[in-house]
């Protein structure tokens, strides 16, 4: 992880969740994440805070892409509008997030999480992100 993290320590909701990203290149992300009993709603299945939490963290991922190594970008979400179509209560879960595209300042993505053994949708996105000062270009800022 560190190497995709490009130095960037983790952040403290993403050690409390316990995601781990495993894919970050240009305009694409993924994120994993084993389900364990502090992921669970009262149903016994996966919360959807914590499929909110991914679609929004994988699609950030994949809006902030900086191959300047010691620099990085920042992006705010702006909106989210989200679709549960699957539950899962136990397993690994994998969240894409994907850059449609945009402005100079302001893009959208996309993002799904689906289980990581057979590939079913449990949940899908799309969302506004807007650029922090700097971000808006690739190269980003010196961290």
């Amino acid at each position: 992880m560190d190497d995709l993290m490009k130095g960037e320590p983790a952040s403290g909701f993403q050690t409390l969740l316990g995601y781990t990203l495993v894919r970050w290149e240009e305009g694409v992300a993924e994120v994993e994440l084993t389900i364990t009993p502090q992921h669970r709603n009262r149903g016994g299945v996966l919360h959807g805070g914590a499929l909110m939490t991914l679609l929004d963290t994988v699609m950030g991922f994949a809006a902030t892409h900086c191959t300047v190594p010691g620099h990085s970008r920042r992006v705010v979400t702006l909106s989210l509008s989200s679709s549960f179509l699957g539950a899962v209560a136990e397993g690994t879960v994998v969240a894409r997030g994907t850059l449609l595209g945009g402005g100079r300042k302001i893009v959208g993505c996309r993002g799904e999480v689906r289980r990581k053994d057979d590939g079913a949708l449990l949940a899908s996105a799309e969302g506004m992100f807007k650029y922090s000062p700097g971000s808006e270009n690739p190269e980003g800022t010196p961290r």
